[in-house]
């Protein structure tokens, strides 16, 4: 049905403020879609508008809301409760966490509960304050939503939530991932930049759960330095990784020069990294969905794939859909670098991808759910 007044929705977007993730990817895929309905009037806030303006350019520039600062306390106990009051807003969309005092109806995205599912890889005052948090958040939503089926599932497991209660709104792959490209140029446009273009690329979030101990491992004793072959590392460390940053501090000064890493990249940078790259391996142990490897695999670069957690869905990856342990990689790695697959195989895979994952249909399923809810307003 459609509403009788704009439904007037408030989107907590603070992920912008700080380090890039999967739920930034997520917030800004799918409003950016959603900014385009003429029944939905967005607003959107966090710290840094200035910043956050550049991802929506269709959004007016006075629905934009600056938080006071940058204290999750202060944004949730009191910046966001009296946005909502003086916006008369109808819903807000959250991710994971929601504010005390709720004086509208609440969108809720949680997109794992990984530190339940996989309980070693995070401490146990990560864990409980996690769960207290996101269970709060989950109680009180009136639309619950996830990017994955592993992720509901877990959900529905660790927070108590029946599962009819929980929606399926999935994470997807941006269409400029699919156009065509010229690899040679790439290559020498990367070159021209950085020194090198023939290499190994890890695109994520450096956590002990990511696995990037495991990946420097197999590429120095695969001896890949003395073929050429360099290792790009893309992504913040958020958190502490003592074997990873051992074997980073112990390089032997042959390799060193093959270990790339960067913090941060722009889109149009990463675009590039993914075309000049020449094998993507992803061997995290646990996400919640997974993005990287099927961008990667939407430009038709050669992937290798962890099986595990939300994952374990990629079969299209055929035989580099493998297990997050060392030989595995090892072994996968050695038989790309020496066998490559072919385009036809690369382009059965991206076409794989186009068709199930797609952010227009994930829009779409929010909105239809926004739509089905406002018969309460």
């Amino acid at each position: 049905m459609q509403p009788k007044e704009k439904i007037r929705v408030f989107v907590d977007a603070h992920t912008f403020d700080g380090e890039y993730q999967g739920s930034r990817t997520f917030i800004r895929e799918i409003y950016h879609i959603l900014a385009q309905k003429e029944t939905l009037d967005l607003y959107i806030g966090a710290y840094d508008i200035i910043n956050l303006q550049k991802y929506f350019p269709t959004i007016p520039a006075d629905r934009f809301i600056k938080f006071k600062n940058r204290s999750p306390v202060i944004r949730l106990v009191f910046d966001i409760p009296s946005i909502i009051k003086k916006h008369k807003i109808h819903y807000a969309h959250f991710q994971y966490m929601v504010p005390l005092y709720k004086n509208c109806r609440y969108i809720v995205t949680v997109h794992d509960v990984l530190f339940r599912d996989y309980p070693n890889e995070f401490s146990f005052f990560y864990r409980f304050l996690k769960t207290v948090l996101y269970k709060a958040g989950v109680v009180k939503a009136d639309i619950l939503t996830t990017v994955s089926s592993f992720s509901l599932s877990s959900i529905q497991k660790h927070l108590g939530i029946p599962k009819e209660r929980i929606q399926l709104v999935p994470m997807a792959v941006h269409e400029k991932y699919f156009e065509p490209y010229n690899k040679s140029i790439a290559k020498k446009q990367f070159a021209s930049k950085h020194g090198f273009d023939r290499f190994i690329l890890f695109v994520s979030r450096i956590e002990p759960r990511k696995n990037h101990a495991l990946l420097l491992s197999v590429f120095i004793d695969l001896a890949l330095h003395m073929q050429g072959y360099h290792l790009v590392l893309l992504g913040h460390q958020s958190m502490d990784t003592p074997a990873f940053t051992e074997l980073m501090d112990n390089l032997p000064g042959d390799i060193k020069p093959f270990v790339f890493s960067k913090n941060d990249v722009s889109d149009n940078e990463l675009l590039l990294f993914y075309h000049a790259a020449d094998v993507f391996v992803y061997p995290s142990k646990a996400e919640g969905f997974g993005v990287p490897p099927l961008e990667a695999a939407a430009a038709k670069v050669p992937v290798i794939c962890s099986n595990t957690s939300s994952m374990a869905e990629f079969a299209f990856f055929g035989k580099n859909h493998i297990a997050p342990e060392y030989q595995s990689v090892k072994n996968a790695l050695q038989e790309m670098i020496n066998e490559s697959p072919g385009d036809p195989v690369l382009s059965v895979i991206a076409e794989t991808i186009h068709k199930q994952y797609s952010w227009t249909s994930s829009a779409e399923q929010l909105y239809k759910l926004i739509l089905a809810d406002t018969d309460v307003l």
